[in-house]
């Protein structure tokens, strides 16, 4: 009767990390380039009540009793589909069609992975930075901080598909400025290490990060520029996620109770 009361009470706490996943991705439903997130859940460990060869007389069986102890989250997987298009007024902000990632330069030194392409075009002592919008340096294809040395004016710089910078001639013809945003792609793009403000990191589990502008036998990635990748949430699938997780929570805390109704039973016994 015990073992039912903790058995349910794992159940409330597995769906309760499911309801934070649930209002999590909903909390992100706006937020650019966001990748909606789903709680898995694996079992726990099984207690052995009676093995097979557990007879009266020491025969065979062919199947023996165990029980479940209850439910545990194996992990939480980001889903990588391809979020919709919005339009954008800003020229500097970039959507990826395609399974690539922006590499930036985080505070630390370290490179960092992320699909939101709000950049913004920054002044400093070096001429015109490509930053994000907490001010990390967006990084080329040679892993270093994309800067325009001279004078440019940033609404008239403009991004090919594959992700050149170029800026108009004397005949407002675009030229190439021999700089190209970076794009990465990961063999398990689901292990990599959720950070905040919409960064990745690399892990074990991604695999090492692999440069498009020098990987072969890979499908390039597109830059469109005037655009960003919404978040790929679908309020409708996670609002009936919600409504079986709920109910889900209310099973396993009647079986609380109906799990202490029945020792309260057994103790009235005596009387």
């Amino acid at each position: 009767m015990v073992r039912s009361l903790w058995t349910a009470a794992t159940g409330m706490i597995a769906q309760q990390t499911n309801v934070d996943t649930i209002a999590h991705n909903l909390s992100n439903v706006n937020t650019t380039g966001y990748k909606t997130e789903v709680a898995e859940f694996k079992s726990l460990l099984y207690q052995t009540l009676q093995t097979k060869t557990t007879t009266a007389n020491v025969e065979q069986k062919p199947i023996g009793a165990q029980v479940g102890l209850g439910v545990r989250n194996s992990s939480i997987t980001s889903i990588f589909r391809q979020g919709s298009f919005l339009e954008s007024s800003s020229p500097s902000s970039f959507a990826i069609d395609g399974k690539g990632f922006f590499a930036v330069q985080g505070d630390d030194g370290e490179t960092y992975y992320t699909r939101n392409g709000n950049f913004n075009w920054s002044i400093d002592t070096k001429g015109l930075s490509l930053t994000t919008s907490d001010g990390l340096p967006v990084l080329d294809t040679q892993g270093r901080p994309i800067t325009l040395n001279g004078e440019y004016t940033s609404s008239e710089i403009t991004i090919t598909s594959n992700g050149t910078i170029c800026y108009p001639d004397a005949n407002n013809n675009p030229q190439s400025l021999g700089i190209t945003i970076g794009l990465t792609q990961f063999q398990n793009p689901a292990g990599l290490e959720k950070l905040d403000s919409s960064l990745y990191a690399q892990s074990d589990a991604s695999g090492a990060a692999i440069n498009e502008a020098t990987a072969t036998n890979l499908q390039k990635s597109k830059v469109v520029q005037g655009y960003l990748e919404g978040s790929n949430v679908q309020v409708a699938d996670e609002m009936v996620n919600l409504i079986v997780a709920q109910r889900a929570y209310e099973m396993n805390s009647k079986a609380i109770t109906a799990s202490d109704e029945m020792l309260q039973q057994a103790n009235n016994l005596r009387r």
